[in-house]
């Protein structure tokens, strides 16, 4: 018997006044929010800023350069993930969703207005990567902390389902940038280059409006106020995190390298598909749009089966398909075919990536109890994500500048599906883990049992 006015133990409350539609809507909408942000910056990078910030540079060189900046904004994310982390677990998860579309929003805005490199000379490159770092600082904490908020608002044998619109909610980012970036993308080249790019910039402003509003009215997760009123939120998680939780950080660093296929595709196989084979921009885009449009349904399809046959079969068959099929995709870029690239690029990065990404927003955040989830969560996936970052850089130099430059390429990227494989195999399985289980010590089990 325990006195009714004793703090009971986490699930219970959390069971009772959880709202997993209302959580994963907020995360939905303000992902999707905050990463049109990021990826018009990716999208723009590719196309333009090559000429715009790097001028004297050859086509190949300038090119290289912008995507290096692109991936600049990765080595941000792991110091995002440290900070945002810990104010996340030390003072709640809706405070992080907050802040990191207000610094996402400022940043994006602020390359809108920056003059050109004819401008202002070698000023604007080096603003325009100040800018970047700014954006992948946010980006640190963004999922991490959406993951967490609908994880712990969500029933023990849905987790992935819910927690999978923070990925989905991505996608629609990616979407809505691209969408953006096709009548940009038909202007004549000289208004192009000159305001033409700048217009989704702009429109950022709005963005960051409209999520803010959002996040501002989300409840905070009833597992972080409960732990608030019982005092036991740990005064430092990341001490606690890499005291007691350092191997599974490091299991999410290298999972996370899967990230790798989503910057190939949506940054480097672009830059191929225009700079070095002379696709049209218009029908490479809409590439992407439509595989985005097909992830929306195939994140939850496969965040549904995770939770009905386990985490790690449907994770490795992801991972498995996206390694044979960037072959055929990047093969198809080389042919000029747009019958095959957007077949090979549906069915790769809409569907089978999808099913890594329907899974691994709960699959990492299962990885780590409450006090410490999302500090472990994003520390993790940021260090994995600014690896993948790079992947379109590592790229470019290995392939040189050839039609048939693709097949480096391909290969690199199935050495990244292949580390993410051997690591979720031999991860434990979580599906069937309660809530309140989830990432314990075997020293935190036997609390939880003395406190039940």
């Amino acid at each position: 018997m325990t006195d009714p006015a004793t703090p009971q133990p986490h699930h219970n409350g959390a069971r009772a006044t959880a709202n997993p539609k209302r959580a994963a809507t907020a995360a939905w909408v303000g992902s999707a929010l905050e990463y049109y942000d990021f990826f018009i910056y990716g999208t723009a990078a590719a196309l333009v800023f090559g000429r715009v910030f790097f001028p004297g540079s050859n086509a190949a060189t300038g090119t290289l350069l912008a995507l290096a900046t692109f991936g600049v904004g990765y080595l941000a994310r792991p110091l995002g993930a440290l900070v945002l982390g810990h104010i996340g677990d030390q003072y709640g998860r809706k405070r992080v969703l907050v802040a990191t579309v207000l610094l996402m929003g400022v940043a994006t805005l602020g390359v809108g207005l920056l003059p050109s490199y004819d401008s202002i000379g070698i000023a604007a490159p080096i603003i325009l990567v100040f800018l970047r770092l700014r954006q992948g600082f946010s980006a640190g904490g963004e999922q991490a902390g959406a993951n967490s908020m609908t994880l712990e608002h969500s029933p023990d044998n849905r987790r992935a389902f819910f927690t999978s619109f923070t990925l989905s909610g991505t996608q629609g980012g990616q979407i809505l940038a691209t969408a953006v970036f096709l009548p940009v993308a038909m202007l004549p080249e000289e208004q192009l280059l000159t305001w033409g790019w700048r217009i989704p910039f702009f429109l950022s402003a709005f963005v960051v409006l409209a999520a803010f509003l959002i996040r501002r009215s989300l409840d905070e997760t009833p597992v972080f106020e409960e732990e608030l009123a019982a005092g036991e939120q740990p005064k430092m998680p990341l001490s606690t995190l890499l005291t007691d939780h350092w191997r599974s950080v490091l299991r999410v660093v290298f999972a996370a390298v899967i990230a790798s296929v989503s910057t190939i595709f949506s940054v480097y196989a672009l830059s191929y598909a225009v700079n070095t084979v002379g696709l049209d921009r218009t029908p490479m885009l809409w590439v992407g749009v439509l595989a985005n449009v097909a992830a929306l349904f195939a994140l939850p399809f496969f965040g549904a089966l995770s939770d009905r046959i386990g985490r790690k079969p449907v994770f490795i068959f992801g991972s498995t398909g996206c390694a044979l099929l960037m072959f055929g995709y990047l093969w198809s870029i080389s042919t000029g075919n747009y019958l095959l690239i957007f077949a090979f690029g549906i069915v790769m990065f809409g569907i089978v990536h999808s099913a890594t990404g329907g899974v691994w927003p709960a699959f990492y955040g299962e990885m780590f109890p409450a006090k410490v989830r999302l500090s472990g969560t994003a520390i993790g996936t940021q260090i994995g994500f600014a690896i993948a970052g790079f992947a379109p850089t590592i790229a470019s130099a290995i392939a040189g500048d050839g039609i048939g430059a693709w097949f480096p390429v391909a290969i690199i990227t199935a050495v990244f599906c292949a580390i993410n494989i051997t690591i979720v195999a031999t991860s434990r399985e979580t599906f069937r883990v309660p809530t309140e289980k989830l990432g314990l010590t075997k020293k935190e089990e036997a609390a939880v049992r003395a406190t039940v």
